[in-house]
């Protein structure tokens, strides 16, 4: 799916992302202990929109339930959205927010829903799943590339971002920045793994590399690494988090 969201108006008083190529964006690294209640954590996530005042906002893997497997599917019509809705309505932002979902062939996939002030959408589904997601889940079946005022936004989640393949055929679709929701383990070597599989991503392809990974505990992981950043087109790490729970990360794309 192929999700377009245009900015429209004029006059000097709009917004900045309104006037030039600018992109705010806002990095959510949630703590979800609240696992698998979608209302509470849907509040959450639409509180962390409304603080970031930014033109994107981009959550972890699964964010709304957490990394539980046996999280119930959340429609992209569910009421309990709604709260980010509203949030998305009042800033003129986009929220990427992970979660189960099943589609309308009832195959359930770990998706990539984007909320605005008009609703939901599915436009991403992971492609390389692994281990016990296998199980459950559907592999989404090719990348995708979302549209926000002007910027052509790579999609991807957890393992797709370590898998070279994933960043390859989605940089072959024409991208300014690939977009990652995911969740490392906590300690040092996969800290690491995070950071050099981010940098690497971004000096391959000459794209901004933006992530949103889980801090604190995230469902089935007691404990997540956080650092959630942002790389510049040529690798070079320009902003990020610490693994503490509830960071949030803003930054301009220019």
């Amino acid at each position: 799916m192929r999700l377009v969201l245009c900015a429209s108006g004029d006059g000097e008083d709009r917004p900045l992302w309104e006037q030039d190529r600018a992109l705010p964006i806002g990095l959510a690294q949630g703590d979800v202990q609240l696992a698998l209640d979608v209302a509470a954590n849907a509040a959450l996530h639409a509180e962390a929109v409304l603080s970031t005042e930014a033109r994107l906002v981009v959550f972890p893997e699964l964010s709304l339930t957490g990394y539980d497997l046996a999280a119930s599917a959340v429609a992209a019509d569910d009421p309990r959205l709604v709260p980010i809705v509203d949030a998305c309505r009042r800033t003129g932002a986009m929220a990427l927010v992970g979660a189960p979902l099943q589609g309308e062939d009832g195959r359930e996939y770990i998706a990539t829903l984007a909320v605005t002030g008009q609703g939901a959408a599915a436009p991403y589904a992971k492609m390389f799943l692994h281990g016990d997601e296998r199980i459950r889940f559907t592999p989404g079946e090719k990348p995708a590339v979302l549209e926000i005022d002007g910027w052509r936004l790579g999609l991807a989640v957890c393992r797709d971002a370590a898998a070279p393949q994933h960043a390859a055929e989605t940089a072959a679709l024409g991208i300014d920045a690939y977009v990652a929701s995911t969740l490392y383990g906590a300690g040092p070597e996969q800290s690491a793994r995070r950071d050099r599989h981010m940098q690497e991503r971004a000096a391959a392809y000459g794209v901004w590399v933006v992530l949103s990974t889980a801090a604190g505990s995230s469902g089935e992981f007691r404990e997540t690494s956080g650092g959630s950043g942002v790389w510049a087109p040529d690798g070079t790490l320009v902003a990020q988090a610490g693994p503490e729970a509830g960071a949030v990360v803003t930054e301009t794309l220019n």
